[in-house]
């Protein structure tokens, strides 16, 4: 067994250290010698680090009042259809299909609404976005949706598209990695899984104006204003998944905030791309302008060498770089809990990979 372990998966994914370490000194005793597993999430302990941890997140992403913060239960995926049933009004939405992750939801979104795709990349594989000037956008679309980034193509977004309607974005692989002008955004929603925590809850950022008092003809758990006005305790919230996403936010500040992140993730992406960009072996097909800075999927030259990279990648501490399985190759997932070191290791060993096989 290597000496130090670094886990490129997609998400889940590496956590900080240090707030794995918080979280076995405090699993036992969180308030009152009880566990932070066996609270209630109704309890007054929880409810002020609940309450901060939130106070955290509008901190690192400059949120105002008026849009709310939602900590719910489960995947992101729950968001694919929650956000037409809410903001659609079962009126026409444009999707821009970049990747596996905005196919999906706007499969979902046609269940609740017209759907207009605007543009699809499945033609270049989802290595590329055509120019904006050819989208097809509709006159009455009540919302624009994206997805930041592509986890599986290793595709991002990194300009926000210029648009007249409310905007809505999948930020699971990417919010917190850097600033963001929040008020370009209408409604974000991000898995805790990849940035943010561990999985079991998504995070969602609204303007209000959208959901209060809208959608009543929906049951309350699937409406927005039903858990923003009961603080996203509407039903039993996944206490522990947002303790350790409390704990993350806290890491994020701690280290310098969102620009610090940015500097970091921008810093460990150019690296592994100035190496692949010149070796002989290793080739990433993304188009350099929507290359993303948090996965970046990566094949090899000669034929026949995959496993054998993956096993000894492995073997020597390289954790699931093996690509998403309806793509292959490999992927580097490197979110902001990786740190630079892994970052140095892994393309040494890509070098040694790379002389001793060529």
């Amino acid at each position: 067994m290597p000496t130090n372990v670094y886990n490129f998966g997609a998400g889940p994914a590496t956590l900080p250290k240090i707030v794995i370490d918080k979280i076995t000194d405090r699993l036992g005793n969180f308030t009152d010698g009880m566990s932070i597993m066996e609270i209630s999430h109704r309890s007054s302990a929880f409810k002020d680090f609940a309450s901060q941890s939130e106070k955290n997140l509008r901190s690192l992403l400059q949120i105002n009042d008026s849009y709310a913060v939602l900590f719910l239960q489960g995947g992101a995926t729950q968001q694919f259809s929650m956000v037409p049933m809410n903001l659609a009004n079962r009126g026409t939405v444009d999707y821009l299909i970049t990747g596996a992750w905005s196919k999906k939801a706007a499969d979902y979104a046609a269940y609740h609404s017209t759907l207009n795709i605007v543009a699809d990349s499945s033609d270049s594989k989802f290595r590329d976005v055509s120019d904006q000037k050819n989208w097809t956008h509709s006159k009455d679309a009540e919302y624009f949706y994206y997805c930041a980034n592509e986890t599986i193509h290793g595709l991002e977004i990194h300009q926000i598209p210029s648009v007249s309607v409310p905007i809505v974005s999948d930020m699971s692989s990417t919010l917190c990695t850097r600033p963001i002008d929040i008020e370009k955004y209408d409604l974000i929603f991000a898995g805790a899984q990849k940035n943010l925590g561990i999985a079991g809850l998504t995070i969602v950022i609204v303007k209000k104006d959208l959901i209060i008092g809208k959608a009543t003809d929906l049951p309350p758990l699937m409406r927005f204003d039903s858990h923003y006005n009961d603080k996203s305790m509407l039903n039993t919230s996944p206490v522990f998944s947002w303790y350790v996403a409390g704990l993350v936010f806290e890491w994020i500040l701690e280290q310098g905030g969102l620009n610090a992140m940015a500097k970091l993730n921008e810093k460990k992406a150019s690296l592994i791309y100035n190496y692949i960009d010149n070796s002989t072996l290793y080739q990433n097909h993304v188009n350099p302008k929507f290359r993303s800075w948090v996965n970046i999927p990566f094949t090899l030259t000669q034929d026949g060498l995959e496993e054998k990279f993956l096993k000894m990648s492995s073997d020597a501490g390289f954790k699931n770089l093996r690509g998403h399985r309806t793509v292959g190759g490999m992927r580097a997932s490197v979110y902001n809990a990786m740190p630079i070191e892994a970052i140095t290791k892994l393309i040494a060993f890509m070098k040694d990979f790379e002389n001793y096989n060529l």
